[in-house]
Formats: C-alpha cells, structure tokens, sequence
C-alpha cells in the first residue's frame, strides 16, 4: 500500500519529506524506497539503465546493483553514484511506481 504525505502539514512540521528512510533492491532493476514523511513506493530503473546512462552503466551488473544503501538520506551505490530523493518523492507522489527514463 503506498502511503502519500501531506506536503503543508511537512512544511509546517519542519520536515524536508523526500529524505530518504529505506531502500530495499527488488528484481528487474527496481527499487522499493521509503521517504521520511511515509511516502513510499517502487522506482524502476530498468528502462534508464537499457539506456546510454553514464557513470549508472555499472549498475547493469546485478550484484553493483544490489549494494544500494541509504547515505544521506539519498539512494546511493558504490562510486558515488546516486539518486536525485527530491525527484523520486515528486514521482511517487503521482502513483505507486515510478519509471526512470
């Protein structure tokens, strides 16, 4: 079930909300990622990765991919490698999954 925080009651809280609590690596290059405001929610990257992505090429190895951690309050890998929070809590706000192209 994906959980959706209210945006004025976090602003009034004081709480930055796409700072990330929780990411769990899921087959088929997803991820499950869990804001600090409850947001929460699946990012597929499997598209963004079939694609010319840069330094995010290393993350086609499946074990690469697997390594992913919280540091920061951000999704992080090996490298310095990671993801914009912000992006991703705007996306899943949306809907439960969110597609990187």
């Amino acid at each position: 079930m994906r959980t959706i925080a209210d945006a004025k009651q976090n602003q009034a809280a004081g709480i930055t909300p796409w700072l990330v609590t929780k990411v769990n690596a899921l087959p088929t290059f997803k991820l499950f990622v869990q804001f600090v405001d409850g947001t929460e929610g699946i990012v597929d990257m499997a598209k963004f990765l079939n694609r010319d992505c840069g330094v995010f090429k290393a993350l086609r190895d499946t074990t690469a991919f697997m390594s992913v951690h919280v540091e920061g309050g951000a999704v992080t890998w090996e490298n310095e490698l990671d993801l914009a929070p912000d992006r991703m809590h705007s996306e899943l706000q949306k809907g439960d999954t969110y597609v990187m192209q």
